[in-house]
């Protein structure tokens, strides 16, 4: 784990780059904290551990995604394991630390401790794999650097789903969004509609950002600005 340790440090510091990603979403990247840098390096080794053996073994076609997703989910927990990142029995570490559970949707558990100025939340992958996972907290910190996310654990809740345990500033909320003001804000950010008909769901030249209903936009109390707190963000395949 040393060379892994060893990394993170040189592309948190920026001296080193991670491949494929542009200055921007590396610095979305870095954002996240290094917890976010060995996590996306953990999951770039397991996805090429996994093709290498299944070359070597004369596999017909190329790891599966939920083979890919497994297999990452076993080395980040033992990477987190070994770095004492990992939570066990979450929920109660959880409430306990960060105040009750004020919130609950498909993807993430949110807690709040009133007067605390970040909320915490335990984020499960709806994603691909675990590392589309990563990725997507790092390009939602660089196009939504308001509700930046900041990585501090992992653990497996009840339910045996593994979770990201992250933070991210508390939002006073005036009023949910309109669709004109969220067309709009995305629009500053070089999307437009994907035509799928939803009128959540939009596209860039690079990327898919989804979801971008009104409950997962806020205008914001002090600002009067629309702002992101949570959405579905992706690489174009």
């Amino acid at each position: 784990m040393t060379d892994i340790d060893s990394l993170i440090d040189s592309i948190y510091n920026g001296t080193t780059d991670l491949s494929g990603y542009n200055q921007s979403e590396h610095a979305g990247i870095c954002s996240a904290g290094p917890l976010l840098i060995g996590a996306l390096i953990v999951c770039d080794n397991a996805r090429k551990s996994l093709g290498a053996s299944c070359n070597a073994a004369g596999c017909q076609r190329a790891p599966a995604n939920w083979q890919i997703d497994e297999e990452q989910e076993r080395q980040v927990q033992q990477w987190a394991e070994t770095k004492d990142v990992w939570v066990p029995e979450a929920e109660k570490w959880l409430a306990s630390n960060y105040g009750e559970m004020i919130a609950q949707g498909a993807e993430a558990r949110v807690y709040y401790k009133s007067g605390d100025t970040a909320v915490v939340k335990a984020r499960t992958s709806i994603y691909a794999t675990l590392g589309r996972a990563f990725e997507a907290i790092a390009l939602h910190n660089m196009l939504f650097p308001e509700t930046i996310m900041k990585v501090v654990g992992f653990t497996r809740d009840d339910d045996g789903l593994f979770r990201i345990i992250l933070t991210q500033p508390y939002i006073s909320c005036k009023r949910l969004a309109t669709k004109q003001e969220i067309d709009e804000m995305v629009a500053t950010k070089g999307f437009r509609d994907n035509g799928d008909g939803k009128g959540v769901n939009y596209v860039s030249d690079r990327l898919c950002l989804e979801d971008m209903h009104p409950a997962n936009v806020f205008v914001e109390e002090l600002t009067g600005k629309p702002i992101c707190i949570d959405c579905i963000v992706k690489f174009r395949s």
